[in-house]
Order: structure tokens, then C-alpha cells, then sequence
């Protein structure tokens, strides 16, 4: 936060300025994959990014994440807005230790009371001593959920946390996370293919083209005139618009 010319100016949580990301393929020339990318996510916002498979929506987050930092441009985390964490779209637990053991290799120092809330509100307070092998698809996600907000994340990343689950359990976890997004104001950015996803978890849905992927479109969820099904459709219909799979 600053201030200029009287008026306090509250910077982004997320300021995103991707000229060119590339590939090179053996015996090939480089393949661009993300180009003239650029997007702000403020304080708190909770933003989805939906787009066709293999446009390169994970790179995007790993990029954000510092995984990939071979890329030309820039991206920029005040500093003061607490740590980052992110979900995989595979639970990535350490196999040969306990949930509490995987937990603890995050942020051993976490206070008991907090986790202890967050193992309740996850419902896996029954589970801190198996080990990922012993837990279902569904158990493991809700783990790396509780790893990511062991942290006290200033900004989340989630490259579909819930794929591959049931949509019985997707919901149910949707909902545990909206809560928590909710009574935490974490900062987040999702990567999602259900429409339905980005409406319920988000306010903001940012719709990235093909290959080489750039942003077609910016679209602000306005809730105060649309139900989901109705923001739902809405987005429906810009992704046909710009000729994009979602």
C-alpha cells in the first residue's frame, strides 16, 4: 500500500507481464507457449483462469510459482503479503511420512490451536497419523489443501486441485474451500476447466486463447445481476465466441 497525491493507492497482489514463454523440443524449433500475457490480481480476489488443454494454463502458474523462471518478463509479489503456496493437480506428498509429518516439512512451526482448526475443518483430524498411501484420492487432496493454508498464504495458487475426483466429493471439497478463501481473504488464482468451478470459487475468470496462449478475454463475474447458472451460460458463450475449448 502507497500513497501518491493524496490518494492511497493499494498495489496488486499479483502483477503478471509475460512477453514470450518458450520450449525447446529436441531437433526442433522453440515453441512459444505463452505470449503478451499480462494481468493484476488484487488484495483478495479470487480469480480463475479456464482455457483449452495444453494451452499452457500450468506453466502460467509455475511461471507465477518461481518454478520456471526461464521466461522474458516479469512477475511481481509485494512483499509483506504473507507466503505462497500451491496446490498441484497431484497431492505430491511425501509417500513414507505421516499427514502430520508432511504437514510439519511445510511449517513446522505452525501453532497447534491453528492446526488443529485446520484438521477439523478438513475433516482430517481422524487421519494425522496414516500415511498417504492409506488415504483415498479425495483424503490426500484435502491434505495438500491444509498444507497450502498451513502456510497463512498471502497468495494461493491452485492448478486444479479437484480433478479426477467424483463430483460428489468435488463438491464437498469446493465448498470446504470457498469457506475458507471466504474467512481468510486469501488472495487466490485457479486454474479450472468446470465454468461451474470458476463461478462458485471466484469473481473474476480470465479466458486464455490456444497456442501460443494469451489472454482473449478479462471477465468480471457480476453477480449482482446474474445467478450462476446464468454467469455459467455467460461464459459458455464468450468461450464459443472466441472459438476456445474450455
Amino acid at each position: 500500500m502507497r500513497h501518491a497525491g493524496g490518494w492511497r493507492v493499494i498495489e496488486p497482489a499479483l502483477s503478471v507481464v509475460i512477453a514470450t514463454k518458450s520450449y525447446a523440443a529436441p531437433g526442433k524449433n522453440q515453441r512459444v507457449v505463452l505470449r503478451d500475457l499480462r494481468f493484476t490480481v488484487q488484495p483478495g480476489e479470487r480469480v480463475a483462469v479456464v482455457g483449452p488443454s495444453g494451452c499452457g494454463k500450468t506453466t502460467l502458474m509455475r511461471v507465477i510459482a518461481g518454478l520456471d523462471r526461464k521466461f522474458e518478463g516479469r512477475v511481481t509479489r509485494p512483499g509483506g503479503g504473507g507466503r505462497l503456496a500451491m496446490v498441484f493437480q497431484e497431492p505430491a506428498l511425501v509417500p513414507w511420512r505421516t499427514v502430520e509429518d508432511n504437514i510439519a516439512l511445510v511449517h513446522p512451526a505452525l501453532a497447534t490451536k491453528a492446526l488443529d482448526r485446520l484438521y477439523e475443518a478438513l475433516g482430517l483430524a481422524g487421519h494425522r497419523h496414516q500415511f498417504p498411501g492409506q488415504l483415498s484420492l479425495g483424503l490426500a487432496r484435502r491434505v495438500a489443501l491444509l498444507r497450502a493454508f498451513a502456510v497463512n498464504p498471502g497468495l494461493l495458487l491452485l492448478d486444479e486441485p479437484f480433478v479426477s475426483l467424483d463430483e460428489a466429493m468435488a463438491t464437498r471439497l469446493r465448498a470446504e474451500l470457498a469457506s475458507m478463501l471466504v474467512a481468510g481473504a486469501v488472495t487466490t488464482l485457479l486454474v479450472t476447466h468446470d465454468l461451474d468451478e470458476a463461478v462458485k470459487l471466484c469473481s473474476r475468470v480470465l479466458l486464455l486463447s490456444g497456442q501460443p496462449a494469451t489472454l482473449a478475454e478479462d471477465v468480471v463475474l457480476e453477480r449482482s445481476t446474474m445467478s450462476d447458472t446464468g454467469l455459467r451460460d455467460d461464459l459458455s458463450r464468450r468461450i464459443a465466441r472466441h472459438g476456445l475449448a474450455s
